[in-house]
């Protein structure tokens, strides 16, 4: 009798409290209208019967219904506010104090606590570190790097000249992985020789595996996710597989590092001497710093080297292949970069090296690239945990509200930009960009936890679509209509990209 009395108290004891914080969701609910909730499912069931594209497809269409800022339900009281308006996105991407929503722990098991799910003092501790990577003598160092390895796919690509179409995002994926093995770790995968490997098969189905559980019911529950689901289970056997990867490279070269201190090599961590002297890698960067006088664990330095590996070739990836598909659909816009390439790199225009500096004088590009990332954000949606009660749209939400910025919505905001669905460079001309807000643009965030590696990801992409169109004439493959576009925490295609290829004479 005791323990039924107890049962019973308890469970009198939950409803209670979800009723009262249900009231509370509500009240929040009536400032973010949207779908109405189902009893306990809550918006879950306009999910049910939808695909990977339809999931992000039918999130794009509840803003064009509901408007700006809305409420979704899941189960029981957990939400999320989806947010586009300038007002409030101002306010939670500018906050004092920010976390990462908790769509961001499903990469957490891989990533830990590095740069990109920090927050607090490690945060701050870990992008003061960081910094130098991106310092212009170090990415002058990585342009060698992209020219070597789109070089290799442009070889690569050539068996497929007059051909059938085929998917170039395959491609470009392989030479990002290549480019950020070689610039992170300082450590050579091969992978565009050996797509097989299993290293590199590990990354591309963490990716596959993140983006599953964002869709699955058991996804917001870790406890019930990590023992229920079978992908956890294989989640859990791959990330093993890529940290012993990585604790290998990190082990390998502190071994190298302290025989080069031996022989007296030095590495000198002033700014004059640390960029000129030596080829420096991320992971060379992180094995020499010190916090409070102490040397950044083998745990924190694989951290940040997974962190920098994800973010800086699948984003790249993204960012690089769905301006191919712009441009094999807008010939007029492919031939234009094609006439700037010939200008600025004359009449070695086909195998010239890339500089930094020569980098600076392809102004079209530029626009081009702009016009790219402004139609595919890589990271098409990101998201905030509210650290202090915020007041938006005249009420106050609460602390650990979970909120989602769509920056794909924001970047086709027809008022903003007209026919949004047109790709047009001339956007980005100074005289268009002058009458837009900088809270119109954000393909690389804003605020303190905008992308760090922003200038290392324009360098890559504007290397690889250099070298691409001025050794091909891209066309688009019979399937190209058909492409739709899904998203985890990177926008992907989700055919691939199919094109076709011309010898350029």
């Amino acid at each position: 009798m005791i323990l039924q009395a107890l049962l019973i108290a308890a469970a009198v004891y939950l409803l209670v409290t979800h009723l009262i914080q249900r009231k509370k969701v509500q009240t929040i609910n009536k400032h973010f209208p949207g779908p109405k909730p189902y009893p306990v499912v809550g918006n879950l069931l306009e999910f049910a019967t939808l695909d990977i594209p339809g999931v992000f497809e039918h999130v794009v269409e509840l803003h064009e219904r509901y408007g700006q800022d809305f409420m979704m339900w899941s189960l029981f009281n957990w939400n999320l506010i989806l947010m586009t308006s300038r007002k409030n996105v101002e306010k939670v991407l500018l906050a004092k104090q920010t976390e990462k929503s908790m769509l961001y722990q499903f990469i957490e098991p891989w990533l830990g606590t590095g740069l990109l799910i920090a927050s607090g003092e490690k945060w701050f501790q870990r992008r003061k570190i960081i910094t130098p990577t991106f310092h212009f003598k170090i990415l002058e160092q990585f342009v060698r790097v992209f020219n070597t390895e789109t070089d290799t796919m442009v070889k690569l690509l050539r068996k497929h000249v007059n051909g059938k179409e085929f998917d170039i995002y395959e491609y470009v994926t392989l030479m990002a992985l290549d480019s950020i093995c070689e610039t992170s770790m300082g450590t050579t995968v091969d992978a565009q020789h050996n797509p097989d490997n299993q290293y590199v098969q590990n990354v591309k189905r963490i990716a596959v595996l993140v983006l599953l559980r964002t869709i699955s019911i058991l996804g917001p529950y870790p406890w019930l996710y990590n023992i229920l689901h079978p992908n956890a289970w294989e989640q859990r056997r791959v990330i093993k597989q890529l940290h012993d990867f990585t604790d290998g490279v990190i082990r390998s070269r502190r071994k190298q590092l302290a025989k080069e201190k031996s022989e007296n090599v030095a590495f000198d961590l002033t700014e004059e001497n640390m960029y000129a002297k030596r080829k420096l890698t991320f992971l060379d960067l992180l094995l020499n710093v010190t916090v409070e006088g102490k040397p950044l664990s083998n745990l924190d330095i694989r951290e940040e080297v997974d962190t920098f590996m994800f973010e800086g070739h699948d984003t790249t990836t993204s960012g690089i292949s769905f301006t191919i598909y712009e441009l094999a659909r807008n010939q007029d816009v492919q031939d234009r970069l094609y006439e700037e390439i010939v200008a600025v790199l004359g009449k070695d225009y086909k195998t010239a090296d890339l500089t930094y500096q020569n980098l600076q004088e392809f102004k079209y590009l530029d626009l081009v690239v702009k016009e790219g990332l402004r139609m595919y954000p890589p990271v098409g949606i990101i998201g905030r945990a509210l650290v202090e009660d915020m007041e938006l749209n005249g009420t106050m939400v609460p602390a650990g509200q979970n909120i989602l910025v769509p920056i794909y919505v924001i970047h086709r905001n027809p008022e903003i930009y007209p026919n949004p669905n047109q790709f047009d460079p001339t956007r980005f001309s100074e005289d268009a960009e002058s009458k837009r807000g900088p809270f119109d643009y954000l393909p690389f965030s804003i605020g303190a936890r905008n992308c760090i590696g922003q200038r290392y990801a324009l360098m890559e992409m504007k290397v690889a679509l250099i070298k691409l169109i001025a050794n091909y004439r891209v066309l688009p493959g019979e399937s190209l209509g058909k492409l739709r576009v899904k998203t985890d925490l990177v926008l992907r295609p989700d055919i691939g990209i199919p094109v076709k290829i011309e010898l350029r004479e």
